[in-house]
C-alpha cells in the first residue's frame, strides 16, 4: 500500500486535511483532528479507486 503524508490544519470552524504530493484535489474536514484525518483517508481511498493514482 502506498503511503501519503497528510497535513491537518486547525481553523476557527474545525479542521481541514489534505495529502502532500497527490495528483488531483483531495480534501477532508471535520470538527476534530480525528474526524478530519478519518475523512481524508476515506477521500484518498475513494479517489484512488475511482481515478487511480
Amino acid at each position: 500500500m502506498r503511503q501519503f503524508k497528510i497535513v491537518v490544519e486547525k481553523h476557527p470552524d474545525g479542521y481541514v486535511s489534505y495529502p502532500l504530493g497527490f495528483k488531483g484535489v483531495v480534501v477532508g474536514q471535520g470538527d476534530t483532528y480525528e474526524e478530519a484525518l478519518s475523512d481524508i483517508k476515506s477521500a484518498i481511498h475513494f479517489h484512488i479507486e475511482t481515478f487511480g493514482i
